[in-house]
């Protein structure tokens, strides 16, 4: 199978000259080091059993970190930590061996030779028989740390060995008994130091930081990976599992094989291999005319695998180690590959962003897999009948992101709409209107899903204003929900809505209201501050926007009353309809009149059980009613004086007015229900018949009590009328009464004119 240009891009990167390791040591004599500890004084070497006990004497346990968190756990770390302001270091070849050592490493771990490593004392640290400290990975204590110096002083010791893992490689040290012993490495590295068996392991711990000059590529290698940069960006991709085409990439993102923290991500402070082979690919980027950015990744595979050892009947089982890890498994096959960008900073490397970008697997590539690296966490799930065993894997991964300069704008905005807005409205500022137009039309393919800020309509209202293009201006605000519309936002909405006319504004507001959209309780409150928000429309000269918002929130409410009104079960109508209650009122004080009258002519319409929105709303208005509400009341008078009209029910009419599917069950069930005398009524039926009849009497709210007896065949369904059939009536005629008390004290005027 053709390999594609970004995989001939990775393979030229790996083929290049190795770039030094993870770890690196250096043995030097120990005369060289003179070294004073307060309280102690100076310590003689090599250290001998008097001597570290004194050093312990002096010193505190040590602590580790956590997340954001500083602990001390013995069963995590069990060591002795004496702090850098008791150190005195000296000796008239200790400078010297030093900065030798700094350049030593500097080489032996794949630096560019500009970089001047730094070493900053950290901390001395004695262990004693049978403390260690498990594998962890050093927190970068400063945004120019790139790695751990450790010096470890001779002793007479066994035990205690520092052990160093990386992308699969592991390397164990042991201290000398007579020289110092120097040890880099790189501080994404896990290690750990195994328990010392007999005698002291004592060390000297230092932050190695770096300062370099940007790396310069070879002109050769970089005209070649500009090419595969060239023919990457101009061939439609394919998806992994078919033909289909997915266009031309949008952008190429080349993992590197360390991590860094957001504040360490410098294009002077990459290591090993990674500051090569991105120089490089920065190379290739500017004969390719492209922009290169650096980025953090976060990695999550997933594998076919199951637990080494396991027997093909052990699938059910959860595989954990004694420290409740996932174990060892065996990987068959990638199954999914999920990258999200989170960070990057701008193209000369200084500052950076947050961001959220999913990258798709035909713009990835990497010299190294992310399977050969260690994940920081790893989830086993075994067999579950239709899917498993699958193995979730998650890697934090530094990244160079690669785009072409003509689709930079793009590029950026699909992983940062804020940064968008704020340069498109730059650029209308600065007078490139033009320009603002093209790169405007650029965000067309993603811009929907791109936005989740609420916070970002102000921005987009502006920007939307100021393009003066009415389908571009549309496509921008396009995203947005009418909940976030909110008062200070009338300026810009009465902007556009002025340049772009009524009928401009009515799509988008339209769409602000979409089905496309999720709503839930902030729709309601969003109409509770209409009034203030129309005013302030109608303020800004734009009514037409104000009455296309009233009008499109009273197509909502009317929906969800009609809806409601005409659910059957009490528990689940009631408490939706008095929610509805005070955007009703609020919606009548935002109207003009003309959809006041509209309005109320609607409510008129509905089913008596609009009483448990409106009684509410009359009530929450009090005493300051809205335009409107007089006429709710009146409409409330006269409803509630019918239901009072209304004769009680017969003490012995047990017959109930309900209207089925049209079904035979469904017929059958009306005849008992409309009968006065019957109040019993015992029915064989079969299971789907009795699950139908059990939904419609449920859904319909009836006063039936409905129980199978599973005795002979098919069961007999026992349906039995219940009292509830009078009590509703009269506590409905009862609570009527009351209300109607109310309004006639409250709502004088429309009780007269009932």
């Amino acid at each position: 199978m053709a390999t594609t240009a970004r995989e001939r891009l990775a393979g030229l990167l790996g083929d290049g000259e190795p770039g030094g390791s993870f770890c690196a040591e250096l043995l030097a004599p120990a005369h060289l080091l003179q070294l004073e500890v307060a309280g102690v004084g100076p310590v003689s070497l090599p250290v001998r059993a008097p001597l570290a006990k004194k050093l312990i004497a002096v010193a505190r346990s040590a602590m580790f970190g956590r997340g954001e968190q500083t602990l001390t756990d013995t069963s995590v770390r069990d060591t002795w930590e004496i702090t850098p302001d008791q150190i005195t270091l000296d000796g008239l070849g200790w400078a010297a061996l030093l900065d030798r050592a700094l350049e030593h490493f500097r080489d032996e771990l794949g630096m560019p030779r500009t970089t001047r490593l730094r070493a900053e004392p950290h901390s001395m640290l004695v262990y004693g028989k049978g403390q260690f400290f498990l594998p962890h990975q050093d927190s970068e204590k400063d945004d120019a740390m790139v790695g751990t110096l450790v010096v470890s002083l001779p002793s007479a010791h066994t035990g205690g060995e520092l052990v160093i893992e990386h992308a699969g490689q592991t390397r164990a040290y042991r201290a000398s008994k007579v020289e110092l012993a120097l040890l880099a490495f790189y501080a994404d590295c896990r290690h750990e130091v195994t328990p010392v068996r007999s005698g002291y392991r004592v060390t000297l711990t230092f932050n190695l930081l770096a300062a370099a000059e940007t790396p310069v590529a070879e002109a050769g290698p970089a005209t070649e990976l500009a090419h595969c940069l060239t023919e990457h960006f101009t061939t439609p991709a394919t998806a992994r599992y078919g033909g289909r085409d997915l266009g031309t990439p949008n952008r190429l993102v080349f993992l590197l094989d360390h991590e860094y923290t957001q504040g360490g991500l410098n294009w002077r402070r990459l290591k090993g291999t990674d500051a090569q082979r991105a120089a490089l690919v920065r190379a290739a980027a500017e004969q390719a005319e492209c922009e290169a950015v650096l980025a953090l990744a976060d990695v999550k595979e997933t594998w076919d695998a199951e637990p080494s050892g396991s027997a093909s009947w052990d699938d059910y089982d959860y595989y954990e180690d004694e420290d409740g890890d996932p174990g060892d498994y065996q990987i068959h096959s990638l199954i999914d590959a999920e990258i999200t960008l989170g960070w990057w900073t701008s193209p000369d490397g200084s500052g950076g962003e947050p961001i959220s970008l999913h990258v798709p697997d035909h713009e990835v590539c990497a010299c190294t897999p992310s399977a050969d690296l260690d994940p920081y966490q790893s989830e086993y799930e075994g067999y579950m009948g239709n899917y498993g065993n699958t193995l979730d894997r998650w890697y934090r991964r530094a990244a160079v992101v690669v785009w072409p300069r003509d689709r930079a704008f793009a590029a950026r905005a699909e992983a940062g709409s804020q940064w968008a807005l704020h340069e498109l409205r730059y650029r209308i500022e600065a007078g490139d209107l033009e320009g603002a137009r093209v790169a405007a039309e650029s965000l067309a393919p993603f811009w929907k899903r791109t936005v989740t800020r609420a916070g970002l309509l102000g921005a987009a209202l502006d920007v939307a204003a100021g393009l003066d293009v009415a389908e571009t201006a549309a496509m921008l605000l396009e995203p947005f929900r009418v909940e976030t519309l909110a008062q200070e936002h009338a300026g810009g909405l009465a902007a556009a809505a002025g340049r772009y006319g009524r009928e401009w504004a009515r799509n988008v507001i339209d769409g602000w209201f979409g089905a496309g959209h999720r709503y839930g309780t902030d729709r309601h409150e969003w109409i509770d501050r209409l009034p203030e928000l129309c005013g302030a429309l109608r303020e800004a000269g734009t009514p037409e926007a104000a009455s296309l918002l009233v009008a499109q929130a009273w197509q909502w409410m009317d929906g969800q009353l009609r809806s409601w009104t005409t659910t059957a079960r009490t528990e689940f109508r009631q408490p939706q309809l008095e929610m509805l209650s005070s955007p009703l009122t609020r919606l009548l004080e935002a109207a003009d009149k003309a959809l006041c009258d509209e309005t109320t002519t609607a409510l008129h319409e509905y089913e008596d059980t609009v009483l448990e929105c409106l009684m509410p709303a009359l009530r929450s208005a009090h005493p300051q009613p809205s335009a409107g509400l007089d006429a709710v009341a009146r409409d409330c008078s006269q409803r509630l004086s019918a239901i009072i009209a209304t004769p009680p029910r017969d003490e012995d009419d047990w017959s109930i007015n309900w209207t089925g599917c049209g079904c035979d069950r469904c017929d059958t069930l009306g005849t008992f229900l409309r009968s006065r005398s019957r109040r019993i009524f015992e029915w064989p039926l079969a299971k789907a018949g009795r699950q139908h009849v059990h939904t419609q009497i449920d859904s319909a709210g009836l006063p039936v009590r409905h129980q199978t007896r599973r005795q002979g065949r098919p069961y007999t369904l026992a349906l039995t009328k219940t009292d509830a059939l009078f009590t509703r009536a009269n506590n409905a005629r009862q609570q009527a009464v009351t209300d109607l008390a109310w309004l006639a004290s409250a709502w004088s005027d429309a009780s007269a004119r009932t």
